[in-house]
């Protein structure tokens, strides 16, 4: 599976930028989906999952409230809509694809990672 992230962009504190993330191949549908960020000089860090079916998402409780993740199965594409941006969450954002059906929240738990894309929140 091959996973492109787009959607990253520079954006005022308060602003809003929706994530994509497309997926080469029809059996997306059997995975669970998530979302990392990672700022220079620290680690990557868990943002967001969405179980296969859809029916099921997990946010980190510093997103809580104000990020979304959603997927589309028909396009093979699975979103984050960003809310209330603030200067802190300026990061490289990768999305990830793993083989699991549930909700998994540690970065061994994906087989999958997109290339990333920058989102810069400017204060």
């Amino acid at each position: 599976v091959q996973l492109q992230a787009s959607g990253g962009g520079l954006v005022q504190a308060g602003g809003s930028l929706r994530l994509s993330c497309a997926a080469s191949r029809r059996a997306f549908i059997y995975y669970s989906m998530g979302w990392f960020r990672q700022a220079p000089g620290k680690e990557r860090e868990f943002l967001a999952a969405i179980a296969w079916s859809g029916g099921r998402t997990y946010y980190t409780d510093s997103v809580k409230g104000r990020f979304t993740i959603s997927r589309d199965n028909a396009k093979n594409t699975v979103y984050l809509q960003m809310n209330s941006l603030k200067p802190e969450d300026t990061a490289v954002y990768y999305c990830a694809a793993g083989k699991g059906a549930g909700i998994a929240t540690t970065t061994a738990s994906y087989d999958y990672w997109g290339q990333g894309t920058q989102v810069t929140v400017s204060s």
